[in-house]
């Protein structure tokens, strides 16, 4: 099933929202059901009260970062964030590339052994989720991370591109599986093979060990570029440069947010109309997992005892203060849902999504002020 890159990419930006579909599915013309309409209702209210809690009319005082300050925080982003975030998921995938071929030895692969290459999966997902917070750099600009997470899959590509690669690929290498479209590849991939079936075949043992060897090999090569490329990726020696340095890394964090908060949460579970897509790990029923380790990722940098000496400077702790305590509610929240986003009741849903609004709100009208930068143009947040 090789499908055309120029067609891949269009695939890919399609389902990804990134191109406007002039054609609806009959069901989706359809009038949003009560439920629905409730909650939207309900959603407007309490985006009202997020918007009443006054952060838009803060009045911030930018802290005074000098050159040797930026310069010094971006090698600290480089080094101890960015680089380690894309070398644990290579790991990761490693790790579950060692499992594959030594429980696919003899199909078929069930019980202990299938839910070890489960349980690796899903550590790896994770991995994952915490290196998507870097949406610039050689991840973005090649469309590897679309080979890694093809996500959103609002048309259900990857449950049929999969199944008809291994149908016409039952002997799959990983060198052929890398020249196949982003559909067909990465996270989703391997998700739909080891959690839609009760027990692998030869072929999905196949594809399992090709998928995350390729996988292994795309990670490796985001993380060198970096190693090697670092200083340029994050505009470290161009700090008076606005659009890169601090701008691009925060606005990088922001987009994160937004992005969850909208693909992950709100679309896919209908808080604002009809349901459109899934949400993240929806065959394994691991949302909440997923969306644990983007939360986790944006504790650790957000309360980066780093960036808070430069928060700090200025003798103002209040920014740094409202995120870990917004952030903090969140998780606890978070830890109260069900595995699958998808059961918890709608009122618990929308608590979520607004918890999120409150961290986007701090971000967009009080960090990025007070780092005396500007919030991007691609901006998803519609605030």
């Amino acid at each position: 099933m090789k499908i055309n890159h120029a067609l891949a990419m269009a695939l890919s930006a399609l389902s990804a929202g990134l191109l406007i579909s002039c054609v609806k599915p009959a069901d989706e013309n359809k009038a949003p059901d009560v439920d629905s309409q409730k909650v939207a209702q309900d959603s407007t209210a309490s985006a009202s009260s997020v918007e009443g809690t006054g952060d838009s009319a803060v009045q911030m005082t930018a802290v005074d970062i000098s050159a040797d300050t930026e310069k010094a925080y971006l090698t600290h982003v480089a080094n101890n964030i960015v680089i380690p975030a894309y070398a644990d998921a290579a790991k990761q995938s490693d790790i579950l590339y060692d499992l594959a071929q030594k429980h696919c030895q003899q199909a078929p692969v069930d019980g202990t052994e299938l839910q070890a290459l489960r349980d690796q999966w899903l550590v790896l997902a994770q991995a994952w989720s915490s290196a998507e917070m870097i949406n610039f750099g050689p991840a973005t600009a090649s469309m590897s991370n679309l080979y890694i997470n093809y996500y959103p899959d609002e048309r259900g590509l990857v449950h049929s591109g999969v199944a008809e690669l291994i149908a016409a690929n039952p002997n799959l290498t990983p060198e052929q599986l890398a020249n196949e479209s982003a559909i067909v590849q990465g996270v989703p991939g391997l998700e739909e093979v080891l959690y839609a079936n009760d027990s692998l075949d030869a072929g999905q043992c196949a594809y399992v060990i090709s998928a995350s060897s390729a996988l292994s090999t795309r990670l490796k090569d985001i993380e060198k570029n970096w190693q090697q490329n670092a200083t340029e990726l994050l505009a470290i020696d161009k700090t008076a440069e606005s659009d890169q340095g601090l701008n691009q890394w925060f606005n990088s964090l922001l987009s994160l947010v937004e992005t969850m908060k909208s693909n992950a949460i709100e679309q896919p579970l209908g808080l604002a109309g009809k349901a459109k897509g899934h949400v993240p790990a929806a065959t394994a029923g691991q949302s909440r997992a997923i969306i644990n380790a983007k939360l986790a990722t944006l504790n650790t940098v957000l309360t980066d005892p780093v960036l808070t000496a430069i928060l700090s400077s200025n003798n103002e702790n209040n920014v740094a203060d409202s995120l870990s305590t917004a952030l903090a509610d969140t998780t606890t929240l978070l830890a109260q849902i069900p595995e699958d986003l998808t059961t918890a009741d709608k009122a618990t849903q929308q608590k979520l999504h607004d918890h999120l609004i409150t961290v986007t709100r701090l971000i967009k009208r009080q960090l990025i002020p007070t780092l005396g930068i500007r919030v991007g143009f691609n901006s998803t947040d519609g605030d």
